[in-house]
């Protein structure tokens, strides 16, 4: 069995660090995704997807994401399920995340992903001849 999640999306709201009684920090907040569709009228649609993120990776997304970022999340779906204090049941799904990473310029919040390598022109290479030409 495999239980794998890889997810690039936008952060909905902006992530708040909190800890449990025990003082383990955790964040939970949601990303939209855009679907691979659109609409009749060619408008786009999102998926909004719940996370949870626990410790030194927590401490991480309220440091260096904000509201509006581009990220990238890896992670295993979890589901559960509680009752509220009127006795109805609710469930739960979201993606616990094992690690996350940065996607897109920080520079450009419309940016997806963002290649940033220098291209160099075929000019501003020398040819090396034969093996003996080289330093090593």
């Amino acid at each position: 069995m495999y239980n794998k999640a890889i997810l690039i999306g936008r952060l909905t709201a902006e992530p708040e660090l909190k800890q449990t009684p025990n003082g383990v920090h955790v964040t939970s907040f949601s990303i939209a995704c855009n679907r691979r569709y659109s609409s009749k009228d060619d408008e786009k649609k999102a998926v909004f997807i719940n996370i949870v993120t626990w410790r030194q990776q927590a401490e991480f997304i309220c440091k260096y994401f904000h509201k509006g970022d581009p990220i990238g999340i890896e992670g295993s779906i979890q589901t559960r399920n509680y009752d509220d204090k009127n006795g109805v049941k609710h469930y739960v799904t979201e993606i616990i995340a094992d690690s996350v990473f940065f996607v897109g310029s920080k520079n450009n919040k419309d940016d997806a992903v963002t290649d940033n390598t220098d291209v160099t022109s075929v000019q501003d290479f020398v040819e090396i001849g034969t093996d003996e030409d080289i330093p090593f």
